[in-house]
């Protein structure tokens, strides 16, 4: 039996499902696992999980409560799986650093609110009898440190 090496953590210390993507922008999970193959009992094969999560509310722009509901989701495994942290290399003696995946710069379309990022909305505030726009935290333990 051939195993591959995979990248990922185990779900609990006895099992032996690991987690490949952990994507809370988008509320994706994708795990795998070598199960018993249904041809062959003496041999395994990997099963791979996805596990995807659509919040029923979601706005179009979730920093702003009054944009419309999101009513298309896209989802796409090589985007998901792509790793964007950076790697040092060495090359001729010297150590570089090299991003592993493609298209990094791009932005992530977030789904629900990533509790790594600080998110805000304008909302009105009277002051000194002016109405100004002043940013208000909706993920207020991202946005504030302790």
């Amino acid at each position: 039996v051939v195993y591959a090496v995979l990248a990922g953590y185990p779900v609990g210390p006895d099992n032996k499902e690991y987690v490949l993507v952990n994507n809370k922008c988008q509320c994706v999970t994708v795990t795998s696992k070598f199960v018993p193959s249904q041809e062959n009992p003496d041999e395994e094969v990997l099963e791979r999980n996805i596990r995807i999560i659509v919040p029923l509310k979601a706005r179009e722009n979730i920093s702003d409560p009054l944009s419309p509901l999101r009513t298309t989701f896209v989802y796409r495994l090589s985007e998901l799986c792509k790793n964007c942290d950076p790697v040092d290399i060495e090359l001729g003696g010297a150590i570089y650093q090299a991003q592993q995946g493609n298209s990094c710069e791009e932005p992530q379309t977030c789904y629900t609110y990533d509790r790594d990022q600080c998110y805000s909305s304008p909302v009105p505030l009277l002051y000194h009898e002016e109405v100004r726009q002043v940013p208000a935290a909706l993920t207020p333990e991202s946005c504030f440190v302790e």
